[in-house]
């Protein structure tokens, strides 16, 4: 993989070209466009009215990649531990029920990873711990250092949707595949990086 480009392999079965946009369902438009325009910074660049009177808006992301959310009048409500994490991760349980969207990561530069990070305290965003991932028995490491591929944040939008500011630290390369892929009862495959 190459962070600065996208994936050194060719896809030769489609042309694909990143995220065209990931569409979520918010309970409130007005405070989802309030929060994802004045604390993320993000500008509305379409907004769609839908037959039934539901509303599909469209934020942008940046290099041709959108967030978009649905408001519908007679959604279900969340269920978070469900269809939502219900912690940030770090500070509980992130498990989500199987085909839930589990969470929404923004890339940012790893040089004002710490300035975002105080600008979102500074907004009132509660933010769970720094996580410096590694590939340790846990996952993460206390501090930096050479093994640290990404440096995450997390935090919540409104309505319960998980977040993450997160940093590449390194480029990733062959030796980051090295785990075999479990099937639904935790059995490995053969295949390594199957």
């Amino acid at each position: 993989m190459n962070l600065k480009g996208g994936s050194t392999m060719a896809n030769t079965e489609f042309e694909i070209r990143g995220l065209c946009h990931l569409a979520l369902v918010c309970e409130d438009m007005e405070r989802t466009v309030d929060f994802y325009t004045n604390v993320l910074g993000m500008e509305l660049k379409k907004t769609i009215a839908m037959p039934g009177g539901g509303q599909h808006f469209f934020f942008d992301m940046g290099n041709d990649s959108y967030l978009a959310f649905f408001w519908f009048p007679n959604a279900p409500k969340k269920a978070p531990g469900i269809a939502s994490a219900e912690s940030l991760p770090g500070l509980g349980d992130i498990a989500t029920a199987h085909g839930s969207m589990n969470h929404v990561a923004f890339t940012v530069p790893l040089e004002k990873f710490d300035e975002y990070k105080a600008r979102l305290d500074a907004k009132g965003v509660q933010t769970g711990p720094v996580l410096n991932h590694d590939d340790s028995e846990r996952g993460v490491a206390a501090e930096m250092h050479d093994g640290v591929f990404v440096r995450s944040m997390y935090f919540f939008d409104p309505d319960g949707v998980l977040l993450e500011f997160a940093a590449w630290t390194r480029e990733l390369n062959e030796d980051d595949v090295n785990l075999a892929p479990v099937n639904a009862e935790g059995v490995p495959s053969t295949a390594v990086g199957a």
